[in-house]
């Protein structure tokens, strides 16, 4: 799974939200070549990013994705 890179980032120059009730997202994340869309949970964000997290079988993935590549649910 690819996740941005740190100088993609910038977090050291961009102020960062840390969310203590994530809220549910559907994101795209790349696995090598292959682009798909989960459900997952929006943890984390800055201006330009979003820190998700899902599962995909008995794993969890941890990665940072451009924000454009979420899709806030409604939640309820």
């Amino acid at each position: 799974m690819q996740s941005l890179t740190d100088r993609e980032l910038d977090i050291r120059e961009q102020p960062l939200t840390i969310y203590p009730r994530p809220k549910p997202v559907r994101a795209w994340v790349r696995f090598g070549p292959e682009a798909i869309r989960v459900d997952a949970k929006l943890v984390r964000s800055s201006p330009l990013a979003a820190g998700i997290e899902f599962r995909a079988g008995e794993q969890t993935f941890r990665c940072w994705v451009w924000g454009n590549a979420v899709d806030v649910l409604e939640e309820g």
